[in-house]
């Protein structure tokens, strides 16, 4: 114990003590109230819906399954955030860095930065090329459950072979935090 007091001295060790048993004792109260914060990792499904087409073919503007992840850092307010559009001949998936800003409570808002990776023969929500993505988008953590609503806007820049314009796609669904 002497070497623990002398490595992080007595006033840090005392207030580490009084953490522990006012954590430890307020977790045994009955009723308890239980903060529920906005950032948690996720994973979740739902519905993406393309709002362009490319200029020369006219493919786009699809509707396409989607499959959400998000994984949180807990010391800094920076998310790694990964889409993949699904259903149909074609697929695409999309990995982001976020900044997350809180919003209330069980609310965010972000904007996450990073590439497409579309596959397939056609176009896919977000374009039929690889492209730089920008991600806008709020997530809400429902209280008292492991639920969490999640909707996001993806802007593809020369995301269309041949063309070179820009993809737009919406996206919204469920997930479950863990």
């Amino acid at each position: 114990m002497k070497s623990v007091e002398c490595g992080i001295g007595y006033r840090a060790l005392v207030a580490l003590s009084a953490t522990a048993i006012a954590t430890v004792g307020g977790a045994m109260t009955a009723g308890a109230a239980r903060a529920q914060v906005a950032y948690g990792s996720y994973v979740g499904i739902g519905a993406a819906a393309g709002l362009t087409k490319d200029a020369a073919t006219g493919q786009g503007g699809s509707l396409q399954g989607v499959l959400a992840g998000r994984y949180r850092f807990l010391t800094a307010p920076i998310s790694l955030r990964a889409q993949a559009f699904l259903f149909g001949n074609d697929f695409a998936v999309v990995p982001t860095v976020s900044y997350d800003v809180p919003l209330t409570w069980n609310m965010d808002a972000y904007l996450g930065a990073g590439i497409s990776l579309p596959g397939g023969s056609g176009a896919t929500v977000v374009g039929n090329k690889t492209a730089f993505v920008l991600q806008p988008g709020i997530d809400y953590m429902f209280p008292n459950s492991n639920l969490v609503a999640f909707g996001n806007a993806i802007f593809a820049f020369d995301a269309y072979r041949g063309s070179g314009n820009m993809a737009i796609s919406v996206q919204g669904g469920m997930g479950i935090q863990f």
